[in-house]
């Protein structure tokens, strides 16, 4: 990445200060736009003249980065007014778990427009100080013997920190590269396989790097982050709220420990910032200075801390793969060793290609109707197994909360969102057979609600005529 120069000229910081939000209800819109009721209750939806005003100012802070990449922003806290606090606390979800003060966005919301007028205050004095984040533990996905952290914050820090997110969103998007689709508007894991799979397709590519970095979040240097926002952002009291929010601490069953590291997850506001700080350390890099050393051609995709490095050449992926490590300490990173591997994917040779998993899909090499090797992607086995033991366990815990139809409504809802998710080109036939073995675990289950078997397999696909299951098909074409 290129490095941000420290000064702009003062015409274009004239254009920040000024235009995007001012602080006086009305300016936005040049005196003549709808005010907001102040008198609306705290449930209520903000009127769709103001969301486009805030939306504007957005899209004000996107414009002058794409045309000025190198551009320094000094004047950024004047976001934070008392109706864009308004606009955040109804983008929030009211069904999010509470933090440590134990308060919802319903008993926030009735006391809005006080709440909102003293955080405010608190903001313009400095004097706002975001409270510990209360971390919890969950299964982690694809191992269920293995936990991983989550912090939720008190709801009005969440106010702040979605402030935080817009406005790092509006700065940082249009900077990032276009083979990174995590955490971004109009950007979707379906659209990073979709991408991925159509260079192996249309590329000269011999070889994988399958990465992945070791607890990612969690060790994220907050010098360093702070020195790279501080290259494009130089509003101190900005760059100091956010300081703040990074050492607000985590308070754990009563135990409180501040660190120098990491970012929880859950935050409003963690996903952006570990997204600017993986475009730093590898997207920038690899764009600027990888393909610039390679003799051939080199491609990186990226989904948070999960990448995939095509390689047309093997020599080059043996030299990428010894400067990832050594790229990667320089920033207090490491590699998951367990799950980074090298991969011969060449189509040119499909009996000693491979094969890697991304996103819950499993790339490998297949035949086109023709008997040609083509790129195809599956759904993966290791999530695949998962799933169902997740299916088993939900149908023997509702089996008996509810009459046959609301749990086979219930249960239909979750294949319906499996395949949404997996219903791409190419895994039609995997989608069929984890509904046909999720039904029969269904089934076998229902028998066992009483002594008295219910009813077979075949007895209730005739109730499956009557009450079908969802529609399997693509739902994401993937060329």
């Amino acid at each position: 990445m290129k490095e941000f120069k420290k000064q702009c000229n003062q015409d274009e910081l004239k254009e920040v200060r000024c235009p995007i939000v001012p602080l006086k209800a009305g300016n936005a819109a040049g005196g003549k736009g709808t005010r907001l009721d102040h008198s609306l209750p705290g449930h209520t939806q903000p009127n769709s003249e103001a969301l486009k005003r805030v939306k504007t100012k957005r899209e004000r802070l996107s414009q002058l980065s794409v045309e000025n990449p190198e551009m320094v922003f000094n004047q950024l806290i004047h976001h934070f007014s008392e109706k864009n606090l308004r606009q955040w606390y109804h983008a929030l979800s009211g069904r999010a778990a509470q933090g440590t003060d134990g308060i919802s966005k319903n008993e926030y919301g009735k006391e809005l427009e006080g709440n909102l007028k003293k955080l405010h205050d608190r903001l313009r004095r400095m004097s706002y100080r975001p409270s510990p984040v209360r971390q919890v533990w969950i299964p982690k996905d694809g191992q269920p013997n293995k936990l991983r952290p989550l912090g939720i914050s008190n709801f009005e820090d969440k106010i702040v920190q979605k402030g935080f997110q817009q406005v790092l969103e509006a700065i940082y998007d249009p900077l990032f590269s276009n083979r990174s689709f995590v955490f971004r508007p109009r950007r979707s894991c379906h659209d990073a396989v979709k991408e991925l799979r159509n260079y192996l397709y249309e590329e000269p590519v011999t070889e994988i790097i399958d990465m992945d970095l070791k607890n990612y979040f969690g060790t994220i240097d907050h010098e360093i982050l702070m020195t790279i926002l501080s290259e494009k952002i130089q509003d101190q009291r900005f760059l100091r709220y956010l300081k703040r929010m990074l050492k607000a601490g985590i308070l754990e069953e009563g135990n409180f420990t501040v660190s120098d590291e990491g970012v929880p997850q859950g935050s409003v506001c963690s996903p952006v910032l570990a997204n600017i700080f993986a475009h730093f350390v590898l997207d920038g890099w690899f764009e600027n200075t990888v393909q610039d050393h390679c003799h051939g051609k080199v491609a990186l995709f990226r989904y948070a801390d999960d990448a995939v490095i095509c390689c047309e050449r093997h020599a080059d992926s043996v030299r990428i793969r010894k400067a990832l490590t050594k790229r990667l300490a320089k920033f207090k990173l490491k590699l998951n060793e367990e799950k980074t591997h090298m991969v011969r994917f060449d189509r040119n040779n499909r009996q000693a290609s491979g094969h890697f998993d991304f996103l819950g899909f499993t790339f490998y090499q297949g035949l086109s109707k023709r008997g040609r090797s083509l790129p195809k992607v599956k759904s993966s086995g290791k999530k695949m197994r998962v799933k169902l033991s997740r299916v088993n366990l939900w149908c023997r815990k509702n089996r008996n909360k509810h009459k046959l139809r609301m749990v086979w409504k219930q249960f239909c809802d979750k294949l319906r969102g499996h395949a949404q998710y997996y219903g791409v080109s190419f895994n039609i036939s995997a989608v069929k057979g984890f509904f046909n073995k999720a039904i029969y675990i269904f089934v076998k289950w229902i028998n066992r609600r009483s002594q008295r078997k219910s009813q077979s397999y075949d007895q209730f696909s005739c109730y499956m005529k009557i009450y079908p299951p969802p529609r399997i098909k693509i739902y994401h074409p993937l060329f």
